[in-house]
């Protein structure tokens, strides 16, 4: 299987906005888009997208995991940047109309069919800094993916970063572009430095996200995590885990936390990032100010197995689904 994101169907789903009207949704080949140098997007950052996955089960069926999330939350994040957008119905059928099309090449578990819904600005108009674009396209792109830890699941580096900013503040809840790629030198950086796998940042001395995730740290009963704020994404698979943490009885605490807490309490808990790809990822080392402090044993700890194995066996089909985030293909 080709490396995560690199692996494409043949169709996606497209849809243009111009004079006022979004168009009726096409069924397209997989083609590059031809833009003009002045096109919005690429002076102005005008973009947005989701991630999300549709599954098939060992029984042969197809469905969507929590799309209605993956759609509120793209709703919110074109209306803060000012994009255009299909109503929450037209997305919701877009989504299912690019699985429909190629349900065929959707791998077996724990392979899934990863989307990429995406829309981004197209006005051609270089002087519209402060204002919005009047033109947009939204697509919706399919890739086949394998199991994200296909060489083995391994404990994290993870660098505590409690200078730098992931976001601007208040603007870390939407799901665009230049959020990564502000992260993205902090992270590259750590990871040619000190040989961290992410950093998690804590400006201020509080604690937030990584570069492409969310965090959580479980010590006794409790499972803690930041709020949501605006300074972090709120992601689908982190609020999975915290109603699968609280079924389990775990007590979730969503509140700030400093890095002093973390550093203290690591040592005898465990800590996780949370995301779509990865699912939940163990961390094993936090690396702060030249010291290294193993996140308890170092491995992946008892809950932190007990959550992602719960989570995935909803996700395969395998276990039922009391909260009803299985959502059937509709062809």
């Amino acid at each position: 299987m080709a490396a995560f994101g690199t692996k494409f169907t043949g169709k996606m789903i497209l849809g243009t906005y111009q004079d006022g009207h979004w168009s009726d949704l096409e069924l397209v080949p997989v083609a590059p888009f031809s833009l003009h140098p002045a096109t919005h997007v690429l002076h102005y950052a005008s973009e947005c997208f989701e991630g999300l996955k549709a599954y098939r089960t060992d029984s042969g069926e197809v469905h969507l995991f929590r799309p209605d999330r993956h759609v509120a939350r793209m709703l919110n994040s074109a209306a803060q940047l000012l994009l255009p957008i299909p109503d929450g119905d037209t997305l919701t059928r877009a989504l299912h109309m690019a699985v429909a099309a190629v349900k065929d090449e959707i791998p077996a578990y724990p392979g899934a069919l990863y989307l990429r819904p995406t829309l981004f600005g197209t006005e051609e108009d270089i002087g519209a800094a402060a204002r919005p674009t009047q033109k947009a396209i939204f697509y919706v792109l399919t890739s086949p993916v394998g199991d994200y830890f296909a060489g083995g699941l391994k404990p994290l580096r993870v660098k505590v970063d409690d200078q730098a900013q992931r976001s601007t503040p208040n603007f870390g809840e939407v799901k665009t572009g230049g959020n990564y790629a502000a992260a993205m030198r902090q992270v590259v950086r750590a990871r040619e430095e000190l040989g961290a796998d992410q950093v998690l940042f804590a400006p201020g001395g509080i604690v937030q996200e990584t570069g492409a995730a969310n965090f959580v740290l479980i010590e006794g009963d409790e499972l803690l995590t930041k709020p949501l704020d605006g300074s972090i994404l709120p992601g689908v698979t982190r609020d999975s885990i915290l109603t699968l943490a609280a079924d389990a009885g775990l007590k979730v605490t969503e509140r700030d936390f400093t890095v002093e807490e973390l550093l203290r309490r690591a040592p005898n808990g465990e800590a996780a990032l949370t995301g779509t790809a990865a699912v939940l990822t163990p961390v094993g080392e936090l690396l702060y100010n030249g010291d290294t402090i193993q996140v308890g044993d170092g491995q992946m700890g008892p809950w932190s197995s007990r959550l992602r194995e719960q989570l995935c066996a909803i996700q395969s089909g395998e276990a039922d689904d009391p909260h009803g985030w299985r959502v059937a293909l509709a062809e």
